[in-house]
């Protein structure tokens, strides 16, 4: 893979990518060891239980979070195909204009991909209530299960786990008869507390919810995952601190980032992706004045354009974007009917070329340009990873810790530490 791949993978923020980098690589390792030196000041085995409860926790739950959420969306989708329908057919068809519908979709494609599409189509058509109830079912179990391992029973795992470390840990002191009076104190309150605490594993918005991304998923799933933690908590000021925290996640690993994206945007004037900016052909055609572009911003001459020129530069680089979905039928594309297209995303995308072509050919050496472009570029991608992940790493983190200090009056992690009155 290309350097400029890369970039671009790690730079979509509609993709799982960026949040692979910040969450595994950079967030999750940093708040172990901030979570270790928050406690150790004033009790080192609490200092060793949360840095190992915050390892466990935040692992197992980026393992569900980037491969259980997929995965169960894809056992969905093996059971929707068992009743017969493709999941793949996007419910917006049956609310869009007349230039994008599954009546017109079934009509106009019809001759011009196989047979099956169009049958799949019309099945979808026959028994639109059943088909929704269908995607319904995939997108509550893809959200639910994730929710429900995260948000319930591993935090119940996990406190159990530190309990009984708790508990060997104050047998091991018994024994040696070497205690510290006061740490003794609170390791037997912490044992109290998780001991008494019982361990128990107790329309429209379908048209919407089918056809979330992963990263929309993980969105939800977080949101669920918030409540869980808060309601699992094991006293009120661990509630107050994981709301805490939670919010905060929720919001720099989905909101920021497409903010500081497209703050960055701007401050470069660079918003076209690095793959496309390093393709000479590309940087040629504009050279050349031979680039394609659809003649207008409606939603016809954009669906024209691209059912008459499917081979275009433009319309390859939108199906690798992800903005919309081609067939290969006997070594030529044609356009999936069962997918829709948005119109206002093909859109934002031929405005950038276009800003992009006026720009550099008011320039003496346009491949100079590009280069540039895809530099900054791609700087501006590697930014936007290292603001977002110093946000989620660090700053957060550090706050989190400054409220619990508010609330608790300690810096000890307030599930592990002697019960104390809660505001």
């Amino acid at each position: 893979m290309s350097f400029a791949n890369i970039i671009s993978a790690i730079g979509n923020n509609n993709s799982v990518y960026p949040l692979i980098v910040r969450d595994c690589g950079i967030e999750v390792p940093t708040k172990i060891i901030l979570t270790y030196n928050q406690n150790k000041n004033e009790s080192k085995q609490i200092a060793k239980l949360a840095a190992r409860e915050r390892f466990l926790d935040e692992y197992s739950v980026s393992a569900v979070w980037l491969g259980g959420i997929p995965l169960v969306g894809k056992l969905a989708d093996y059971f929707i195909k068992k009743s017969g329908f493709n999941p793949d057919i996007n419910l917006k068809l049956f609310k869009g204009d007349s230039f994008q519908n599954i009546d017109e979709n079934i009509k106009n494609f019809k001759g011009k991909v196989p047979q099956n599409v169009i049958d799949e189509l019309q099945k979808v058509k026959n028994n639109k209530a059943l088909y929704e109830k269908l995607l319904a079912g995939k997108f509550l179990l893809s959200t639910s299960i994730p929710i429900l391992f995260m948000g319930w029973i591993l935090p119940k795992l996990i406190f159990a786990s530190s309990a009984r470390k708790i508990e060997k840990q104050r047998q091991k002191e018994l024994i040696s008869k070497k205690r510290n009076v006061s740490s003794s104190l609170n390791f037997q309150k912490s044992i109290d507390f998780m001991n008494n605490k019982k361990i128990s594993f107790k329309g429209n918005w379908i048209s919407t919810a089918a056809n979330f991304s992963t990263v929309d998923k993980m969105f939800v799933t977080d949101g669920g995952y918030a409540v869980g933690r808060v309601a699992t908590a094991r006293n009120k000021n661990e509630a107050l601190d994981v709301g805490f925290k939670m919010t905060g996640m929720m919001f720099l690993n989905f909101i920021a980032p497409k903010y500081i994206e497209r703050f960055l945007n701007k401050c470069f004037n660079v918003s076209l992706d690095p793959k496309l900016l390093s393709d000479n052909n590309f940087i040629t055609s504009i050279k050349n004045k031979t680039l394609k572009l659809p003649i207008s911003d409606s939603a016809k001459d954009i669906l024209n354009f691209i059912d008459n020129n499917p081979d275009s530069m433009f319309v390859n680089y939108a199906e690798k974007f992800g903005k919309l979905k081609m067939l290969k039928i006997e070594n030529q594309k044609v356009r999936d009917p069962r997918s829709f297209i948005e119109i206002d995303k093909l859109t934002a995308f031929k405005k950038d070329i276009e800003r992009f072509s006026k720009t550099a050919l008011s320039k003496n050496d346009i491949k100079a340009y590009a280069r540039k472009a895809c530099t900054v570029k791609s700087a501006g991608v590697l930014l936007n990873i290292a603001i977002s992940s110093i946000l989620l790493a660090y700053v957060l983190p550090k706050a989190q810790f400054a409220f619990r200090k508010i609330i608790t009056g300690s810096d000890l992690e307030p599930g592990l530490a002697p019960a104390k009155q809660s505001l």
